[in-house]
């Protein structure tokens, strides 16, 4: 018993101080700039709730769309802008193929297995990013999570002292270990910290920016929203190599 109390408090402290580590980017260099044109985008991670949302409405946009899963068959879509292709971001040749002729890759990496060492969210990330680097495509929007780097503690009391420290403290270094891979790039990214994520409709309206969020009650969002707002980065140069957090 008294290992498992040790564990924990270990666990508890490594999210804290893994959460507080700011993402050094350089938040708004480019914004000047004219945003690329994007047609052809990559989704990675597909078949997740907020992956679904994001094929679903890049579809109604008009975008050619490539969905990338290890598991095509929980995507159910089917359409002529849409090709569905086999592979896992920890198989480089499987991203590389699905790279070729991207304007932009929008991720909703995630996974279930929340006390993994396996580092799935930063090493798959680092592959995404190398694959990009070698076939020239720029943009990435990142889906990660409210409650890290600078919006620690806005995740309301409950998240900030008890899910993250004692239920996803492995998760949530990994994920701080991805926003860093992304934010030590060339490429110009987005990384959207969504609040909780609901299976609510789309609402259309939401609050974004670096200071949203609630210190006392956890703020949420539904993935439908999460996927719209992350799409509306890849014409825009609002949040460029910054880190919006988005809550309803």
């Amino acid at each position: 018993m008294t290992l498992i109390v040790v564990a924990l408090i270990y666990a508890a402290i490594l999210a804290i101080l893994m959460a507080v580590r700011r993402v050094s980017g350089q938040a708004g260099v480019g914004r000047d700039r004219a945003v690329p044109s994007v047609r052809r985008i990559l989704i990675i991670g597909a078949t997740g709730g907020t992956g679904q949302q994001l094929v679903a409405q890049a579809l109604g946009r008009g975008y050619d769309v490539t969905a990338f899963a290890r598991d095509p068959a929980k995507l159910g879509t089917t359409d002529p802008r849409l090709k569905v292709m086999k592979g896992d971001v920890l198989d480089v040749e499987s991203l590389s193929r699905a790279m070729k002729g991207q304007d932009a890759v929008v991720s909703a990496l995630g996974h279930r297995r929340f006390y993994s060492t396996g580092q799935v969210l930063s090493r798959g990330t680092a592959n995404i990013i190398r694959a990009m680097e070698v076939d020239g495509v720029r943009r990435l929007i990142c889906e990660t999570s409210l409650g890290l780097g600078s919006s620690v503690g806005r995740m309301g009391l409950y998240y900030t002292l008890f899910v993250v420290p004692f239920i996803l403290p492995l998760y949530f270094w990994d994920k701080t270990k991805q926003e860093q891979r992304i934010a030590e790039s060339n490429l110009d990214w987005v990384i959207v910290r969504p609040g909780r994520l609901t299976g609510g409709a789309r609402r259309g309206e939401v609050r974004h920016g670096n200071r949203v969020g609630n210190i006392l009650i956890t703020p949420r969002i539904s993935r439908a929203d999460t996927a719209g707002f992350m799409l509306d980065q890849l014409g825009s140069n609002q949040y460029l190599n910054d880190t919006p957090g988005v809550v309803w």
